[in-house]
């Protein structure tokens, strides 16, 4: 376990591969689970001020969800996560051309449309973050759609917070990135030195 400010990252998200292998997984976790996408708090006010930019890339199923249900949906916990068509797809999912589903908010962000880029729960996954009264909690979230993006990441030697940095960057800043870079890293350095 590892202790950054006021967040604890679990040994997993220093210890294992990652790097998505959507040709395999076809974008799976947009389909898989209970419900859609967790979002935080201040998301459910953005997704409100960005939907008609948004909406042009969007399926026509997926809009009729979330004229229907609502740009976001409270679950039983207490939690708001994105509306889904039928309990399964994200209603934000689109399939390219390929059948490989994506993020129509992501690319209404790449065609320059929305300052969003999507929410961070799906940024970052598959690092799910649990909120406490005094700390988040970072756990890697491990299932078995997954396994192809284990096994490329770990042929191309890419460590899961190295493929995750972006997202982890902007939900918690460069400065603790670099915090949790080097208490993962410098461990290894010391064991280096000593053999």
């Amino acid at each position: 376990m590892i202790v950054i400010d006021k967040t604890v990252i679990s040994d997993d998200i220093a210890e294992n591969y990652f790097l998505c292998d959507l040709n395999k997984c076809k974008g799976g976790c947009c389909v898989e689970g209970d419900l859609g996408a967790p979002l935080e708090d201040d998301e459910l006010a953005i997704l409100e001020d960005i939907f008609e930019d948004v909406k042009p890339f969007l399926t026509p199923e997926g809009v009729e969800a979330i004229e229907e249900q609502g740009k976001f949906i409270l679950d039983e916990d207490g939690d708001f996560s994105t509306p889904t068509l039928n309990g399964e797809e994200c209603a934000y999912a689109v399939y390219d051309s390929r059948g490989i589903l994506k993020c129509g908010i992501e690319k209404a962000y790449e065609a320059g449309k929305s300052k969003f880029k999507k929410p961070i729960s799906c940024h970052m996954y598959p690092i799910r973050v649990t909120k406490y009264d005094n700390y988040h909690a970072l756990n890697y979230d491990r299932w078995e759609i997954c396994l192809p993006a284990c096994e490329l990441g770990r042929t191309n030697q890419l460590p899961l917070y190295k493929f995750l940095k972006d997202p982890l960057v902007r939900k918690f800043g460069k400065e603790w990135y670099d915090k949790l870079c080097k208490a993962i890293e410098s461990p290894k350095k010391v064991a280096e030195k000593e053999s």
